[in-house]
């Protein structure tokens, strides 16, 4: 090695460079050819390394911060972004017109049960006499009446519509990569679609209470009930009661919701999962309408809506709530951890 190429280094290294605007200028003085602004490649090395990261440098530069703080601000960071996520999920969820109209569909349909219930309710031409005086007789009636008649299928397909496009439609629009790009974990972000289908599912069994309620107030007196038993509560009574088929009503929708979670994680069509969990829906129905399954029909998760009539009794059903609560409660955690293990090994290609 020459005394040249041994003495580069060092004055390279004690010596700094200094550029100007033209062509640099080799050693000897001459223009090495290369194009005017262009930095060498061992200058840019060199920088690269000059800002490379050094743990002890960076444990010197920034003061160490308390262990316990940073053990504490973890999960309560964790908990934070989880709530954020969340409630941007709802506010999406219940500004989207789609699912106002649904919601404004399932309020009208007490008012027009109640008012066609007013105007033919001294006609007993059709044998319905006693239906008509049973709500006629006390307003609270209406709301169990309009829970019969939309438990079965309006409510089903507006719990459906949420739940079946939570996955599926993210995935259907693009959407779903970028989420699952931010740290937030697939697991999270299933729990929060779910909770967003739960929170909307009992949105609508509120909103169809309420509607049936002031319905029936405004059209038909108010005062003691009269139950399916004969015996009568106060009106305060009644209202409780009302609340507990609310809570249950609820509860059979999430079951539901759950099954169409589950769903939307097998396919990109939000109206393909939709479509299938109606269709479970009205097959279970059609299967309970044959004696000859009665041993099949207790498992079927239809059979369990109407059971919110056991507050309609005295004393109050409580087997046929907890019997209904406990497969509502097999249903949610069957169908979530299908959805769990279908969605946390899913490959995310939209």
């Amino acid at each position: 090695m020459s005394t040249a190429d041994t003495s580069a280094p060092d004055a390279e290294t004690h010596a700094p460079q200094t550029r100007d605007t033209g062509a640099p200028q080799a050693r000897d003085g001459r223009s090495d050819g290369r194009m005017p602004g262009l930095v060498p490649v061992t200058e840019t090395l060199r920088t690269v390394e000059r800002h490379t990261w050094d743990p002890a440098r960076e444990a010197v530069a920034v003061p160490a911060r308390d262990s316990g703080t940073d053990a504490a601000d973890g999960p309560r960071r964790a908990r934070w972004a989880f709530w954020r996520l969340l409630g941007s999920e709802l506010g999406l969820t219940f500004r989207r017109p789609r699912n106002l109209v649904m919601l404004a569909v399932l309020a009208s349909v007490p008012a027009v049960l109640g008012l066609a219930l007013r105007a033919f309710g001294g006609d007993d031409r059709d044998g319905m006499g006693g239906f008509i005086q049973s709500v006629a007789g006390n307003s609270l009636m209406l709301t169990f009446v309009a829970f019969s008649f939309l438990v079965l299928l309006l409510m089903p397909v507006a719990v459906s519509v949420v739940a079946g496009d939570s996955v599926a439609g993210e995935a259907g629009g693009g959407t779903l990569r970028y989420l699952l790009a931010a740290p937030a974990g697939r697991t999270r972000l299933l729990a929060v679609k779910y909770l967003n289908a739960v929170v909307f599912a009992y949105a609508v069994t509120a909103v169809v209470a309420l509607s049936a309620l002031v319905t029936g107030l405004i059209l038909f007196p108010a005062g003691p009930v009269t139950l399916l038993s004969g015996t009568t509560i106060s009106m305060g009574e009644g209202l409780l009661r009302i609340l507990i088929a609310v809570g249950y009503v609820g509860a059979g929708m999430a079951a539901l919701a759950a099954v169409a979670l589950a769903l939307s994680t097998f396919t990109e069509v939000s109206i393909g999962a939709v479509a299938a969990t109606l269709v479970l829906v009205v097959v279970c129905q059609v299967l309970r309408a044959f004696p000859e399954l009665s041993a099949v029909t207790p498992y079927l998760l239809p059979t369990r809506f109407t059971n919110f009539d056991a507050v309609l009794r005295s004393p109050m059903d409580l087997s046929a709530l907890r019997d209904g609560l406990l497969a509502f409660g097999a249903y949610i955690v069957l169908f979530c951890s299908i959805a769990w293990a279908r969605f946390s090994g899913k490959d995310i290609t939209s």
